[in-house]
């Protein structure tokens, strides 16, 4: 099992990373197979991407430990590659149990190189603008975590949301320069109670980011939550490597509660401090949160892709590849275009997206799930179009990449080269296409798809039989893991 190297001195901070989420707020764009940390929604990288390069100084922080759901593995490792970064884990939780326990993991991993080792624990879906305010906090904040404080980093607020929970600053501590005892924590407050926050002063959103020791931590949520440490440390003991991954024991992590770091800890300690900061920071709790985090032109629209606007104003409109949007005589609006769903709402009423997933799910749509466009660890295949008895999809194949050697039974495939060169096995046959040129899979017959080139491979196929879905695929190979 991977673990952080015990040579490595012990100031580092160990960044643990939590990418969870079920991707319903910044739906359709988000969903529950690509959430919304998987997305470049402000610049090229994704949010999972941005929060990883801010912790990427090898002079303070160590190898991120990833804590993720199993079946995002392969997004976060290829995301992870894609900007050159190693992590020194990527930890797959077998179930949602909420953040002390997945903390609880990043500790245990932690500790292993240094029990008092201090992590900084990292949602992956937040927006940070001003990352060097971000810097100065985290190291405002060692003092304190050394020294055995459990620091929350308190957000300055901009409006009276009532979305985020609050802290009341309290006073400073003399011996952690800029920062200060938590007075006390409190839930998501009523519109009025938010406004009074704000003119009262001395209030801070809680943002979800905490610096801490391994050891104080574990210690601490031992105490309070004995039943989420004794799951941890036995889906821990019981790990297993898989691939670049390590898979947590299922059955016992299942018997942890499901509780957040906040609950089960924070507001119980009598160690918990905050460092007052104001970092740009929004969790894009919505579209209409998005429009206000994202520049706007001078009528107070937020235009992404193909979209053309007219006599429209305090939009946002994002039409994903493929698809034009325009509008007209409009205001105040979200319109969101992908390849499978538009989706149209009041921005006053962005925050009511979840209701709309729910009907959709409901009805038992993929759409909640998937995207036209889907990833895989090989690289992605999108439907272009479909209907009885065939389907048509767009493949792209990574370079050094392979489908795994597997048969159909109840469909066949035309596949054809657009761009690269691929290797075909084809029953007893390997032979390599070309651009332009094509070959038949008959239904029954093993079959493979490789990119053996340094470019991309594109190609076509094109499906047909009498039942087409993901689940007629019998695997006898996979460099993945999943035969």
């Amino acid at each position: 099992m991977a673990q952080p190297d015990p040579s490595t001195s012990s100031h580092l901070i160990q960044p643990v990373v939590l990418s969870g989420g079920s991707g319903t707020r910044l739906w359709p764009l988000s969903r529950e197979a690509y959430p919304k940390q998987f997305l470049p929604l402000s610049g090229e990288h994704s949010l999972l991407q941005q929060t990883v390069l801010r912790v990427s100084d090898p002079a303070r922080f160590m190898p991120p430990v990833i804590v993720c759901n199993a079946e995002h593995r392969f997004l976060v490792a290829e995301q992870m590659r894609a900007i050159g970064v190693k992590p020194a884990a990527i930890v797959l939780e077998p179930a949602a149990r909420n953040t002390a326990p997945a903390v609880a993991i990043g500790a245990m991993m932690a500790a292993a190189g240094g029990p008092n080792r201090p992590i900084l624990v990292l949602p992956s879906d937040s927006l940070i603008r001003r990352p060097d305010a971000f810097q100065e906090a985290i190291a405002k904040a060692t003092s304190a975590a050394v020294l055995g404080g459990f620091v929350t980093f308190g957000i300055a607020p901009t409006a009276p949301e009532t979305g985020y929970g609050y802290i009341k600053i309290g006073a400073a501590l003399p011996n952690a320069p800029g920062c200060h005892v938590v007075e006390r924590f409190i839930e998501k407050p009523d519109l009025a109670r938010a406004r009074q926050f704000l003119a009262d002063g001395g209030y801070a959103w809680n943002g979800g980011t905490f610096l801490l020791r391994a050891d104080l931590y574990l210690s601490e949520l031992n105490q309070f939550e004995p039943e989420i440490v004794a799951a941890c440390i036995a889906a821990f003991k019981g790990a297993a490597r898989d691939l670049d991954f390590i898979r947590l024991d299922g059955e016992a992590f299942g018997k942890s509660p499901s509780k957040s770091i906040d609950y089960a800890v924070m507001e119980r300690t009598q160690r918990a401090v905050t460092v007052p900061v104001d970092m740009g920071w929004s969790d894009i709790g919505s579209w209409a949160a998005l429009h206000e985090q994202s520049p706007q032109d001078p009528h107070g629209n937020v235009a992404v892709g193909d979209v053309l606007t007219e006599d429209t104003k305090n939009s946002y409109v994002r039409a994903e590849p493929g698809v034009m949007v325009a509008t007209l005589g409009v205001e105040d609006l979200v319109v969101i275009a992908t390849g499978d769903v538009v989706m149209v709402t009041r921005r006053e009423r962005a925050q009511d997206v979840k209701k709309l997933v729910e009907r959709v799910k409901a009805s038992g749509r993929s759409e909640v799930v998937t995207h036209a466009k889907v990833f895989r660890p090989w690289g992605y295949y999108e439907t272009v179009d479909i209907g009885e008895r065939h389907q048509v999809k767009h493949i792209q194949v990574l370079p050094g990449r392979a489908l795994s050697l597997q048969k159909h039974n109840k469909r066949a495939e035309h596949w054809v080269v657009v761009r690269g060169v691929a290797r075909v096995t084809r029953g007893n046959d390997i032979f390599e296409l070309y651009e332009n040129q094509s070959t038949y899979i008959p239904l029954g017959i093993r079959h493979r798809l490789e990119n053996t080139g340094s470019e991309p491979l594109h190609l076509i196929e094109v499906q047909s039989g009498s039942y087409l879905g993901e689940d007629d695929i019998e695997r006898f190979e996979d460099k993945y893991g999943r035969a």
